[in-house]
């Protein structure tokens, strides 16, 4: 389906080693046929032993400099020898393409892109849907130790505590937190001097009812392909990134949500999180990603086809064909799951369940290499928390 003159850059300055979407990009791209090349930050890098990489770039991507970094892609490109589809991975290099366009498209092939930091800046996201009537959390920004009080006290315990620029958070900060206590949100704002600040308060809507939906949209934003999914294990638990989902048709949230991602000039793959307020009767936005969501392989069509696929299409000049659904599909991110159902009663026989009707983010029997290592990697964190 893919045109394999088109290779792949992906590139990603999350350091996370256990970053299964970078993985799955890998195997989407690579089990076509398609060159896949990937600068990506940290060491070690699981996903790097996939046996769909052709080559793993030297030296660590950051946007801290944006010009050292283009003209690191710049010969990211000439060792490529051609012209790669540079596929954005996280956040602040999802706004890096969409801000350097004009420089990259000399040496890469762009993914349509929009205006990905006033969606992936959670106090402009808010600022936005609130302008345009989207129904988000209630969410306020504490601006001195009094008011962070009062807020504490007008929006309840346990709460919601995001940084309003996650991307710029140091390696292995949580950006989203589940807040318990007045001292922990103190904590919190003591910090909001950062960088990733300022520091948003969010009243909680009661978990339960936690959806996703992953779409793609062109140049012209036409939706070319969408699907909404169920979130029934998250890590960490109510505030955290999907460890087994399920593909669920919902007309109704999949309507409201191209409507949304359109309202706020969505291109390109997004990735949408979505709360069910009972209460109120209506779905929250919670979060946009500008870029694929790491658990993207879950929305895998009746022909193979996945939003990393659509993207190359679409890049390539190529037809994008309809979507044939298959609800039911899961996908279960094993190392996470697997540690938490030690705690939890019956979690390993619904492990068995989910993982027969769909696939696992690491295990695959063609390409069992990045398994091992992230088995390495997870042992050797383990061993280096214990002794210190």
């Amino acid at each position: 389906m893919l045109d394999p003159e088109l290779p792949v850059l992906l590139l990603r300055t999350d350091p996370n080693p256990f970053h299964h979407g970078t993985l799955g990009a890998i195997r989407s791209f690579g089990r076509r046929g398609v060159a896949v090349h990937a600068d990506l930050a940290g060491r070690p890098q699981p996903a790097a032993a996939s046996r769909y990489l052709r080559s793993r770039m030297p030296g660590e991507p950051s946007a801290a400099r944006p010009g050292a970094l283009l003209a690191r892609l710049a010969a990211d490109a000439e060792r490529i020898g051609r012209r790669a589809l540079l596929v954005p991975l996280d956040d602040a290099m999802a706004i890096f393409t969409a801000e350097h366009a004009s420089a990259l498209a000399a040496h890469f092939v762009l993914p349509p892109s929009g205006t990905p930091r006033r969606v992936a800046d959670k106090a402009a996201l808010t600022d936005a849907c609130e302008r345009r009537g989207i129904a988000v959390p209630e969410c306020h920004r504490p601006g001195s130790r009094d008011h962070l009080d009062e807020l504490v006290a007008k929006l309840g315990l346990p709460l919601i505590a995001k940084w309003a620029r996650p991307w710029l958070l140091a390696p292995g900060a949580r950006s989203t937190t589940l807040v318990r206590s007045a001292e922990h949100a103190e904590r919190l704002f003591a910090a909001a001097g950062d960088a990733a600040g300022p520091l948003l308060l969010q009243r909680l809507v009661p978990p339960g009812g936690d959806w996703f939906y992953q779409a793609y949209f062109d140049g012209s934003g036409v939706c070319l392909f969408s699907a909404t999914g169920r979130k029934h294990v998250a890590y960490p638990e109510h505030t955290g990134h999907t460890v087994a989902g399920e593909w669920v048709h919902n007309p109704k949230l999949d309507e409201l949500a191209t409507g949304v991602a359109g309202a706020l000039g969505c291109r390109g793959v997004v990735d949408l999180d979505f709360r069910y307020d009972a209460a109120a009767g209506v779905y929250r936005l919670l979060d946009v990603n500008p870029r694929l969501g790491a658990q993207f392989r879950l929305f895998t069509d009746g022909r193979g086809l996945d939003l990393a696929a659509v993207l190359h299409l679409d890049a390539s000049g190529r037809a994008v064909p309809p979507a044939v659904p298959r609800p039911g599909r899961t996908l279960v991110v094993e190392n996470q799951y697997l540690r938490r159902a030690l705690r939890t009663p019956g979690a390993l026989g619904r492990f068995r369940e989910l993982t027969a009707s769909g696939e696992t983010a690491w295990f695959d029997r063609a390409d069992p290499g990045p398994f091992f290592a992230m088995a390495r990697a997870s042992v050797a964190r383990v061993l280096t928390k214990g002794l210190k």
